[in-house]
């Protein structure tokens, strides 16, 4: 088996979860709106499995307006209702009150004129953190959720932020062994 061909163990169960590494798992995002997309699908995915919720991406997606913060930010209870009634998504009230009360969260940063991307890589000055600084990207989970807790953000717990981190590129986290792990590390250096 060649380099090429090893991925990390979690990749391997079907399809949808090996596309999702190979192409988009640990890749550095800087884009606002994507970083906020995927902390929020994140907290959908608490007590559930990733898995789960690439599944239900999409409709996701449809049901909360493309993830458009400014959109999201002015749903209410008419449109809470209707999340409710969406069998494509994960129906839990608390967690879609959550998601748009972190869109209004996020137009206030950027209403106040801070990035949401600046934001969440100031952590780590910007830089990518790789698989073997583990403890500190722990210890920075820890500290990103609190930070986050202290906005008012819900379903941020530090397991849901390293997890984060690890979808965003935050911290590289593929094994040493895995063919992304070397390009996920050379991305996020020609950032």
């Amino acid at each position: 088996m060649t380099r090429q061909e090893i991925r990390c163990a979690w990749s391997e169960t079907n399809s949808l979860m090996r596309d999702y590494h190979d192409t988009e798992w640990g890749k550095p995002e800087k884009d606002s709106r994507m970083l906020w997309e995927t902390l929020m699908l994140e907290g959908f995915q608490a007590g559930l499995s990733w898995e789960i919720i690439l599944r239900k991406r999409e409709a996701f997606r449809e049901a909360f307006a493309m993830f458009d913060p400014l959109l999201v930010a002015k749903f209410g209870e008419e449109d809470i209702a209707r999340l409710m009634n969406n069998a494509g998504i994960v129906r839990s009230r608390a967690k879609i009150e959550a998601t748009i009360k972190g869109a209004q969260i996020f137009c206030n940063m950027q209403a106040s004129g801070e990035d949401f991307a600046d934001y969440c890589w100031s952590f780590t000055e910007g830089r990518a953190l790789q698989c073997n600084e583990g403890p500190l990207a722990k210890e920075i989970s820890e500290k990103i959720s609190k930070d986050l807790k202290g906005r008012g953000f819900k379903f941020v717990g530090p397991t849901i932020v390293y997890a984060w981190m690890q979808a965003i590129g935050i911290i590289n986290d593929h094994t040493d062994a895995c063919f992304r792990q070397s390009e996920i590390q050379q991305l996020a250096v020609n950032k």
